[in-house]
């Protein structure tokens, strides 16, 4: 008879064994099988926890951004280019520069390669006496931003006056009853009011912008401006030095300044925002990583103890299958089957039970780590972790047979029949 029949009949006759048997290898690789697929389930719960908030922080920066975007246009640019003559003193005193640069200065800058600015907009300012009204005012000429060259165009902060048009401060416009398109007189020229500002609070009030092609005729100042306001990038917003090495090297003639706090405060509750949003994604891959760590650590402990009884399970199994068949091995002894083929026996049963133990506990543990993980998918099934457990757990389970087949081929079958 072959050995395939002997051990076939040897599980059937013996059911009860050969099933505790295999339910130790069922329980060992299932266990195994189960905490590393309850791992790979964090993991991919912490990556998609990752990336959600990672995507929640885009769409946030994107929101600040653009509220950024809209609150530098309302509280106006942030850096002035005047004259290098200019005093400083002076300019704070009268709220404009009393010194002159070329018109061609603009276009220089607009031509130029820099990084570091943003929206160019070239200024003539003078105070003066308005002559039909007899009032002061100040008199600002402006073309309306001017594009870089070499960028994609922006959403102007500014847009520019038409000729023939005047924009009149708050002030202006209250005390003397004007509303928009009524036609005034302004130093023997006329302009229609083409809007009609809200109250600011500072010079503004008290000045009128008109084409600076106009102010420039009006001033007697032929391609001249005295100012060039423009919007420092939020990149270099902690950088003002090469702001101003970036445009001494186009327009050496210039000294840049750097005004609007509100607006300074405003980039850096946004920058601290984004700071913060890292900072909470950075605490929750580090939560997210410890708990991982401990769940490591158990496992690193659970699993060792857990092969470990189901071997030592396996091998008092086989030494009672041994004592079970003391006779029957001895009567094969005496027909003279030798020690290799009765190991045979005991090793060919102990490896159907690890193989169908390390497939059923493969499926049974990532059954029950996605259950108790609360996550199904396709991934969670690994192709190397079944390859594993089914070369490891049959090997495992002949190794814990060895020492009971052992045994089994040391009996002498002559006091093994004499005690039958």
């Amino acid at each position: 008879m072959k050995i395939r029949h002997l051990v076939y009949k040897e599980i059937k006759r013996r059911k009860l064994n050969f099933f505790l048997g295999l339910l130790s290898v069922l329980f060992a690789v299932s266990t195994v099988t189960g905490a590393l697929t309850m791992l790979r389930i964090h993991d991919l719960n912490t990556f998609k926890l990752i990336s959600q908030k990672e995507k929640e922080t885009k769409e946030r920066m994107a929101i600040l951004e653009d509220d950024y975007r809209k609150i530098m246009k309302n509280l106006g640019f942030n850096l002035l280019i005047i004259p290098k003559d200019q005093n400083v003193s002076d300019l704070y005193a009268n709220d404009f520069a009393s010194k002159y640069m070329p018109e061609s200065y603009i276009d220089s800058l607009a031509a130029s390669k820099s990084v570091l600015i943003r929206h160019l907009l070239p200024s003539l300012q003078q105070k003066v006496v308005w002559p039909e009204k007899q009032r002061t005012i100040v008199l600002t000429g402006t073309r309306g931003e001017v594009p870089f060259l070499h960028k994609a165009p922006k959403e102007p902060m500014m847009i520019a006056v038409p000729k023939g048009t005047a924009i009149m401060g708050h002030e202006l416009h209250k005390s003397l009853g004007l509303k928009v398109g009524d036609k005034i007189k302004l130093m023997t020229r006329s302009f229609t009011v083409g809007k009609c500002n809200k109250a600011r609070g500072n010079i503004d009030d008290i000045t009128i912008w008109i084409d600076l092609q106009e102010a420039q005729e009006l001033l007697n100042k032929p391609n001249k401006i005295n100012a060039i306001l423009a919007l420092k990038c939020h990149c270099a917003r902690s950088n003002m030095a090469e702001v101003r090495d970036e445009v001494h090297a186009v327009l050496p003639g210039t000294k840049v300044l750097e005004k609007g706090s509100k607006v300074i405060m405003r980039a850096e509750a946004r920058d601290r925002a984004a700071r913060e949003a890292k900072e909470a994604i950075t605490a929750e891959v580090k939560h997210r990583e410890n708990i991982r760590s401990e769940s490591e650590n158990f496992a690193a402990i659970l699993l060792p103890l857990v092969i470990l009884f189901s071997a030592l399970w396996i091998v008092f199994l086989f030494i009672g299958n041994v004592r079970e068949r003391r006779s029957e091995i001895g009567i094969l002894r005496a027909m003279g089957v030798n020690e290799k083929t009765i190991m045979q026996l005991f090793f060919n049963k102990a490896l159907i039970m690890g193989l169908a133990g390390a497939v059923f506990g493969f499926f049974l543990g990532i059954a029950i780590g996605s259950i108790w993980g609360g996550v199904f998918s396709i991934t969670l099934f690994n192709v190397n972790l079944l390859l594993s457990v089914v070369i490891l757990a049959p090997v495992l389970s002949v190794a814990a047979a060895y020492i009971p087949a052992t045994i089994a081929i040391r009996q002498d079958p002559a006091e093994v029949l004499k005690e039958e």
